[in-house]
Order: C-alpha cells, then structure tokens, then sequence
C-alpha cells in the first residue's frame, strides 16, 4: 500500500491527520536533521497501522516534506 504524507517536523505533539483526498498530514516532535524526522514518521505511522516499522518505507521525498510511503 502507497500512502501520500505531508510530514510537519518539530512540531510540538507527534499526531497524523486523514485529509479529504484519501492522504495523511503527519505532525512529528523530531527535527529534520540527519532523518530523524523521517524515523519518527516512520515509528508513527507503524504504531497507527498496527505493523513493524521494518514493513514501513520511505520510498520518494526523503529530504521532502512532501513524501510517499509504502507499507509491505
């Protein structure tokens, strides 16, 4: 599955919002400094799916705000 993310680094709560067009905007307490943002997106969205975060994969927008994710 292919998921569309607009992440939101240094945020003051970690949280994930379901948008109208079927994507999700994702809030994380971490900073965008050497992926950190991205392995808390990561941790996030497997703790809202109920997977291991080794099935969840940042697979485009790795320095983008705007990223695709999938979930094997």
């Amino acid at each position: 599955m292919k998921i569309a993310v607009h992440l939101v680094p240094t945020s003051a709560q970690n949280k994930i919002e379901i948008l109208t067009d079927g994507s999700l905007k994702a809030w994380v307490t971490a900073p965008p400094i050497n992926g950190a943002a991205n392995e808390a997106l990561i941790k996030l969205l497997a703790d809202y799916y109920g997977v291991a975060k080794s099935r969840v994969r940042v697979r485009r927008g790795f320095k983008s705000r705007k990223k695709v994710i999938e979930i094997i």
